[in-house]
């Protein structure tokens, strides 16, 4: 189980911006990009879809920007960052790629990769952007060397 590059981004984005939120800031499109490492236009499409989701706000003009308000950072969970990018399927998917594969017609890798799939689903859905960005807050964790 892997993100796609848009959803590795659209999550160092999502926490950046909920950073940036923490200390009243909005983040502009280049300063994401260069924080994520993403190119601007892959990035601008990325933020897009994370606003139609209702992820992060964003406000058009010379001080516009990006942000999240502090309620949103603790209600919206981290698997709703994923889902919003990659799906849900990344959940569901078979471990090997086949097609068909399930508790009676399982493959070889089945149940290990189900058993690690389903704890790291409850663990998404467990983490607050909110969590995150404060630890990103604390120099606990770092979206770059």
């Amino acid at each position: 189980m892997v993100f796609s590059r848009a959803c590795e981004y659209g999550i160092r984005a999502t926490l950046y911006i909920a950073h940036q939120s923490l200390n009243k800031e909005r983040a502009t499109l280049k300063d994401i990009a260069a924080e994520i490492d993403s190119p601007v236009a892959f990035t601008a499409k990325i933020l897009q879809k994370l606003t139609r989701e209702n992820l992060i706000s964003s406000t058009k003009g010379p001080t516009g920007g990006f942000t999240l308000d502090s309620t949103k950072m603790q209600n919206t969970k981290l698997l709703e960052v994923v889902e919003a990018i990659d799906g849900k399927e990344l959940f569901t998917q078979c471990g090997l790629g086949l097609k068909e594969c399930s508790e009676t017609h399982p493959c070889p890798v089945h149940k290990e990769f189900k058993h690690i799939r389903d704890k790291l689903h409850n663990m998404f859905d467990s983490t607050s952007i909110y969590d995150l960005a404060v630890d990103l807050e604390n120099k606990k964790t770092y979206l770059k060397r």
